[in-house]
């Protein structure tokens, strides 16, 4: 399959490669489990991250807002899995999450940089991906509606970005970003085996 479209994201230090596409598309039963699976986490680490930081009034603003439009990509993955007759029931995670979450420093304010960079890095990924599948997705209704969810996907990648910026200094930020990009991309070099939206 040749890639008649790369969508890109700044922040990512390398494009998902066409191998991944391959295999999202032969599977994309289990792509849209992985979906739904990944719009409930990415509405609980932006709950996670208020409770724990609720005294941070611009950040708590910001991520109910996020909160809130997960959930709803929750509930729009989920009436596809029901409109496909796909049960919504559990599957195993990709190391992808949990070596990124691995990263993040135990001591604050380094916790609170790198959640909010590891959170830029998930959603950018995000918004690329869903680009792929909304341009290579045979099924054209499906591919509509992934391609509806990338300017949300953008967005919130912005807004942990701005955030991140607005609590600390900017090279600080850069630097950090730098850093957890090259391992995002390490992570993603080796296809893993099960196919999921970050594998």
């Amino acid at each position: 399959m040749m890639l008649s479209q790369k969508t890109k994201i700044n922040i990512l230090k390398s494009p998902t490669k066409e191998d991944w596409i391959e295999q999202a598309i032969n599977n994309l039963d289990t792509i849209l489990l992985d979906h739904s699976h990944c719009e409930r986490k990415a509405a609980s680490v932006a709950l996670n991250l208020m409770f724990r930081y609720s005294s941070n009034a611009m950040l708590v603003r910001k991520l109910t807002a996020i909160t809130k439009e997960e959930l709803e990509h929750f509930e729009q993955v989920n009436q596809w899995l029901y409109k496909k007759n796909i049960p919504l029931g559990p599957l195993s995670s990709p190391p992808y999450g949990a070596k990124l979450k691995s990263t993040i420093r135990t001591k604050e304010p380094q916790r609170l940089l790198d959640s909010l960079l590891i959170a830029a890095l998930i959603e950018g990924r995000s918004h690329e991906r869903l680009g792929l599948l909304g341009t290579h997705c045979p099924d054209q209704e499906l591919a509509k509606f992934y391609r509806s969810l990338m300017a949300s996907e953008a967005r919130h990648y912005g807004i942990y970005w701005v955030l991140a910026d607005t609590y600390f200094e900017r090279e600080i930020v850069q630097k950090r970003l730098e850093e957890l990009s090259i391992i995002e991309s390490e992570i993603l070099a080796t296809l893993h085996p099960e196919p999921r939206i970050h594998s």
